[in-house]
């Protein structure tokens, strides 16, 4: 899924992860991977989502649950004034 990629797994993740989980601009990203020492462009960022994010909707998707239509609820006793 990664190979050929100048960055390395984990940053690739990371920046897609946060862009997406957080709602955080390429540019902030750019500032968040520089503080930590990475030099990466905004535009590589966008491509990183761009190219993997479907595919990895795609995985989380696959790894979920069916969802039922049967619903299982317990019943509560709540004793209101008195």
């Amino acid at each position: 899924m990664f190979k050929g990629r100048d960055f390395g797994r984990s940053v690739i993740l990371l920046c897609v992860r946060w862009y997406l989980a957080y709602s955080l601009s390429l540019r902030n990203l750019e500032e968040m991977m520089a503080e930590r020492g990475i030099s990466v462009d905004h535009a590589t960022v966008h491509r990183w989502v761009v190219r993997y994010a479907p595919e990895l909707l795609e995985r989380f998707n696959s790894r979920k649950p069916p969802v039922t239509s049967k619903w299982h609820v317990d019943e509560t006793y709540i004793k209101v004034r008195g």
